[in-house]
């Protein structure tokens, strides 16, 4: 473990130096508050650029809280889980082929400290920065808006931040598998675009997939109602991303020596 934490250091000490602690946050928090003034301010915007005839009224009913968040949410689910790939695709394929992962493995040190530490470091970034850009969503949505209640707010937070985990240890994974960042980048991206067609395709028969996870945000922020299907999907969710780190080292290992 000790060796885990001297490379977790490091790792959060490089994200400091990349600036992702600045830039990653700042991205989440455009993504997240941009819904919300958009939303509220779109009829004035209407009216200021649409080059409307002269008397030309504009009535477009307001969004609820709910439907905004919802559009925040689906933000990420786009441009939000884009850079989280973009960001990250690098981290061990990147060194891979600059060539310090060699110097670093050359010396007895543990393969599943050295992976487990980049997936820690970023889970910790990506959360962080989502938490953030959620939080400032929701605080201009309450001035905006109805308000969203808490516990909602809370539920839906939680459980979209197990899929944005998931989608973080994909690109980790495969990041681990090549040298190639940009490889790395187009498999997360089509391996979850890919999972998400087919649980549209199968909805009954891949009720607890991963990329059902936003659907259930949907009825938590639509109903108010937390099922026993989204339970059981965020323990699936998360027993897959336990299995792919635990097989990552070990195929890093094999592909690396």
């Amino acid at each position: 473990m000790k060796q885990f934490f001297v490379f977790l250091r490091k790792e959060l000490l490089e994200s400091r130096r990349n600036f992702k602690w600045i830039w990653l946050p700042i991205v989440f928090i455009l993504f997240g508050i941009s819904e919300p003034l958009t939303a509220y301010y779109m009829p004035d915007i209407l009216d200021a650029v649409g080059n409307l005839p002269e008397g030309a009224v504009i009535e477009i009913p307001p969004p609820s809280s709910q439907e905004v968040l919802l559009a925040v949410i689906s933000q990420y689910s786009t441009l939000g889980v884009l850079v989280i790939v973009l960001g990250f695709m690098g981290t061990v394929a990147g060194e891979r082929k600059n060539g310090s992962a060699a110097l670093v493995l050359v010396k007895p040190v543990s393969y599943f400290s050295y992976i487990l530490s980049k997936w820690t470091a970023a889970i910790i970034l990506v959360e962080v920065s989502y938490v953030i850009g959620m939080v400032a969503s929701w605080y201009y949505i309450n001035i905006l808006f109805d308000g969203i209640a808490v516990s909602d707010f809370i539920q839906a937070l939680l459980a979209y931040g197990i899929w944005l985990s998931f989608i973080v240890t994909l690109t980790i994974f495969f990041s681990s598998l090549t040298s190639s960042p940009g490889l790395a980048a187009f498999s997360t991206i089509g391996l979850s675009i890919f999972i998400t067609f087919l649980s549209s395709m199968l909805s009954s028969q891949l009720k607890w997939s991963p990329s059902q996870i936003p659907s259930y945000v949907t009825e938590i922020l639509g109903k108010g109602n937390w099922s026993t299907d989204l339970t059981l999907t965020l323990i699936v969710t998360l027993g897959m991303v336990i299995l792919i780190m635990a097989a990552a080292p070990l195929l890093f290992k094999r592909l690396f020596s």
